[in-house]
């Protein structure tokens, strides 16, 4: 029974790997695109579910104790704590974490440039502009990705 409180390695160290593993994984996140946090694709889930699992080693390597995993799972969640206080406190700083929205569409015209450098097929900006009511792309005044993965669609100004 004693086992299960033994670490393989000092407290610390499950807080250094918690830290560097979840700042690491929000990087690679953050560089494959805003599309990562919006509606998941069944491949998005599996990517996900894999990253999980490879990264387990990473974070506690050997160790079969309970406290381990523990304390790790408490860094991560302190670091992301951290990290949201750190976003609301500073403008800037939440730009440069969560980036910036990316016009897709103005006046009922497409950039389809920033629909591929996006990854956003053109039938699924299709999809989302019938999802929000739009029947034609000429009622769109302004349509965005935003940081979250979502696509805000404003209406055309009526004159």
């Amino acid at each position: 029974m004693s086992e299960l409180f033994e670490l393989s390695m000092p407290w610390w160290e499950f807080v250094l790997r918690g830290a560097v593993a979840y700042l690491g994984l929000l990087v690679a996140l953050r560089l494959t695109g805003r599309r990562s946090f919006g509606e998941m694709a069944p491949f998005d889930i599996v990517v996900l579910i894999l990253v999980g699992g490879t990264l387990r080693s990473a974070i506690v390597g050997h160790d079969q104790s309970v406290l381990g995993p523990f304390i790790a799972v408490a860094t991560i969640i302190a670091v992301d704590r951290l990290l949201t206080l750190a976003c609301a406190a500073s403008e800037r700083f939440n730009r440069f974490v969560e980036g910036v929205p990316a016009l897709l569409a103005r006046d009922g015209r497409v950039d389809e440039r920033m629909l591929v450098r996006q990854g956003i097929p053109r039938e699924g900006f299709e999809r989302e502009l019938r999802h929000h009511g739009f029947e034609s792309l000429a009622a769109v005044g302004e349509a965005r990705l935003e940081p979250n993965g979502k696509i805000t669609i404003l209406p055309a100004k009526q004159d």
